[in-house]
């Protein structure tokens, strides 16, 4: 229990102190955001700090810190450190960039952001990078909540069904302006989503007495097989699995659906590192409930064996510990609450995959039939691979989140190091790009949805930590030899527009 409220206070110290410093190094400026310098009534409409944070935040908070968490709960207490100093070093400063390069860019899908920075190549690169991820991303969220509503409901309201009908209603919030669907429902929503989080931690500290909250420790409780085979490493599959509960690229995507509303970039820290770090709360919430109820579902100390034969973080792990730690009353309306936050972030998914695409080719998303001839080839592209197997679904959305992540860091570490009259601001995006590198690079080699080189034994293991290693530490050479080199530039360059709109 001691563990869980020193990584809660950590996270809210770290939002305050750390958070302020990335502000400050970051100097917001008072010059008109897009929202009032060109509003269009569809994507660019001011809106209120606040709403624009649950905004974020229910835009971010799919299923990752909750399905994510749990998964990650396999490890044992050792989460709890990824899930912290993920969040306040690396997550938030990720979105905080990432959106506000966006708004300092009129807006910009993170596809154009990146490719500004990082040249051509990776322009190009990261355009198609987005919509995929983006699109698996919805389809994510949408098998997710599906599963859990078909849980709730008369058998004939299937996980098919249940399927379509949210992927009418993302049709709708992909397609209308942002303030008529998702500006008026998301800030109820967001009060949904909290309060599922605050009562699951409540349950989880009321049955302390039964199921004991476990202390943060270094070791890898990760359930193998008889034989003792079968555990898998904390590096690098922890943090890759446990994504957007301390860092996630899917958040790049997301945050210029906000930096294209808000009506000052003084309200950045608030809504994007503040949101981050509301969603870091919520993964360990999450977190340590699961270890807490796994741990000890069949008696103190038996394992977490349970969670991993359930399949790790799912609708059905989710079901089983709201209905347990509250209740056949209050598991239902908690429920509702992970069913929201999903949904929440598929549809906005796909409105992002539509504005890469629209950024892309310069469309003018006032134009009804144009905004159609986008969205419903994505919609139905969703569909047909929503029948893919979910778990491969998430690994592959895992590892591409990540990559993700990775790229946007450094894009941000470029800006830093060539817009200001200091270079060594650069340095909050530098150390985690490169961090996230090393994770990147390690799974692709390791895992076996990847290369696989982990099914060799100790010397594929080896192998791709070592080239895990190596691959950040190029990455890190080829920043420190071309952005770190380049000339300080004046700030005026700050406010470049680069989207083109009509």
């Amino acid at each position: 229990m001691v563990s869980f409220f020193v990584a809660l206070a950590v996270l809210i110290i770290g939002y305050i102190v750390y958070g302020a410093l990335v502000e400050k190094l970051f100097k917001p400026s008072d010059k008109p955001t897009p929202a009032i310098a060109n509003p269009d009534g569809v994507d660019y409409v001011p809106i209120s700090t606040t709403k624009a944070f649950l905004i974020q935040l229910l835009n971010i908070a799919g299923l990752g810190p909750i399905f994510g968490a749990i998964s990650g709960a396999l490890w044992g207490p050792s989460v709890y450190i990824w899930i912290v100093l993920g969040t306040i070093l690396a997550g938030a400063v990720h979105d905080f960039m990432a959106g506000m390069l966006s708004e300092r860019n009129d807006g910009a899908s993170i596809s154009e952001v990146t490719g500004k920075y990082l040249g051509p190549i990776m322009h190009n690169v990261m355009r198609v990078f987005s919509v995929v991820l983006l699109t698996l991303v919805g389809v994510v969220f949408m098998v997710g909540p599906a599963g859990l509503l078909a849980r709730l409901t008369p058998e004939w309201l299937d996980v098919k069904l249940w399927t379509i009908i949210i992927l009418c209603y993302y049709f709708l919030a992909t397609l209308l302006p942002i303030d008529k669907i998702i500006g008026k429902v998301y800030p109820v929503f967001g009060v949904l989503l909290i309060l599922m989080a605050v009562g699951i931690i409540v349950g989880t500290l009321a049955n302390v007495g039964t199921r004991p909250m476990m202390e943060f420790s270094f070791k890898n409780l990760y359930p193998g097989n008889v034989d003792g085979t079968g555990v898998k490493p904390i590096w690098p599959l922890m943090f890759i699995t446990v994504a957007c509960g301390a860092i996630s690229g899917f958040h790049a995507t997301q945050s210029p659906i906000v930096s294209r509303c808000i009506k000052s970039e003084r309200e950045g820290r608030k809504i994007f590192y503040g949101a981050m770090v509301a969603e870091g709360i919520i993964a360990l919430i999450w977190a340590s409930a699961a270890v807490t109820f796994y741990y000890n579902k069949d008696g103190a100390g038996t394992g977490l064996m349970a969670l991993k034969a359930i399949g790790g973080g799912n609708s059905n792990s989710v079901y089983d510990m709201c209905v347990a730690l509250l209740g056949k009353i209050g598991g239902p309306i908690a429920l509702l609450g992970v069913i929201v936050c999903p949904i929440t972030s598929g549809d906005t998914a796909f409105r992002s995959a539509r504005m890469t695409i629209f950024d892309w080719f310069k469309l003018d998303e006032r134009k009804v039939s144009v905004r159609l001839g986008v969205a419903v080839p994505i919609l139905l592209i969703g569909y047909g691979i929503s029948f893919i197997n979910y778990s491969v679904i998430w690994r592959y959305f895992s590892w591409s989140n990540q990559t993700l992540a990775m790229i946007v860091l450094w894009a941000g570490a470029v800006y830093l190091a060539t817009n200001y009259e200091t270079k060594a601001r650069a340095w909050i995006c530098v150390v985690p790009a490169t961090f996230m590198s090393a994770v990147s690079a390690t799974y692709l080699l390791y895992a076996p949805e990847c290369f696989n080189l982990g099914a060799r034994g100790a010397t594929g293991t080896t192998i791709s930590y070592v080239g895990g290693i190596i691959a950040a530490i190029v990455c890190l050479i080829i920043f420190l030899l071309t952005a770190y080199k380049r000339p300080e530039v004046s700030l005026e360059r700050q406010n470049s527009v680069i989207i083109g709109r009509k």
